[in-house]
């Protein structure tokens, strides 16, 4: 397998299989680095836990807030999966035009690419961290690792820009934002508080901390500092308190494993911190490997 390949999948899908059908593409007039069919396959959009909804596909994982004043999206997946959204908020019986807060958990095009369309349909505040936004204005042509490949997605000027610990608020929903850097420089965990008729969930969206094969943790152009904020997020996420967690792909937090498209609402299916520090235990080994590499 090519370099490429291997670091784009290293990035992306945090230790899955290659497949084969994973093949360089075009996306509009766009060449992207990498794609693989389950970035746009379909999947039924369901309830985790109180009002938070997955309405992603088969992997990579947006999530709907939805809330009497609006609803926040976090993450669109790919530009071409935004109809796909629309029909996932729809089926669950809420209105793609109440989208009101756009988050991201990293400006990398698997994640960001229907940010534009969603912006441009609904009129909703694009709120990222601060240090992501250049990548966000510049469509990912100033990616540390990604930019030698030009703009990967329609570039969007953010509305506001996030600091850790920053509260996003919607209604009496409040959205945490915790910096966890290194993967990008503004790659970034959610963390916030949903409830139905029996209890309330703390849940955390975790941007797992996986590293490119190209990355040099001694520091890379563009980001002298990336082997040291890895170290620290690494650290840091350790500490996070949840009862539900869930990331960027559905893979990384086996999904597959725990919700089956019939499944009844079962929020319990998500209670898997072992599952999490296994993860992160994981991504330490390879960041411990990656520190002998030169």
């Amino acid at each position: 397998m090519p370099t490429l390949q291997k670091t784009i999948v290293t990035a992306f899908i945090a230790g899955a299989l290659l497949t084969p059908f994973a093949t360089q593409a075009q996306s509009k007039t766009r060449k992207l680095p990498f794609l693989q069919e389950e970035w746009s396959k379909d999947y039924r959009p369901f309830r985790i836990a109180g009002n938070l909804y997955y309405v992603g596909t088969y992997d990579l994982a947006c999530y709907l807030i939805a809330t009497p004043k609006g609803h926040i999206l976090i993450n669109t997946g790919l530009e071409e999966s935004v109809p796909l959204i629309r029909k996932h908020v729809q089926a669950l019986g809420f209105k793609f035009e109440d989208i009101k807060i756009l988050l991201a958990t990293h400006a990398h095009y698997d994640h960001v690419a229907g940010i534009a369309a969603i912006k441009k349909a609904t009129g909703a505040k694009f709120m990222i961290q601060e240090k992501d936004a250049k990548t966000m204005i510049d469509g990912g042509a100033s990616d540390y690792a990604l930019g030698s490949h030009g703009a990967t997605f329609e570039p969007v000027q953010p509305d506001q820009l996030l600091k850790n610990g920053e509260i996003i608020k919607l209604g009496t929903m409040q959205v945490k934002l915790l910096h966890h850097p290194g993967h990008t420089p503004g790659a970034s965990s959610f963390s916030f508080t949903v409830r139905d008729e029996k209890r309330a969930y703390k849940v955390l969206i975790a941007n797992m901390p996986s590293i490119l094969d190209e990355t040099k943790l001694s520091g890379m152009p563009g980001y002298p500092e990336v082997g040291k904020d890895y170290a620290k997020t690494l650290a840091t996420m350790k500490n996070e308190q949840f009862d539900i967690w869930l990331s960027s792909h559905a893979s990384q937090f086996s999904l597959h494993e725990k919700h089956k498209p019939a499944d009844p609402y079962r929020p319990e299916a998500f209670f898997d911190k072992a599952g999490y520090d296994k993860s992160l235990a994981g991504l330490k080994k390879r960041y411990d490997e990656k520190l002998k590499q030169k």
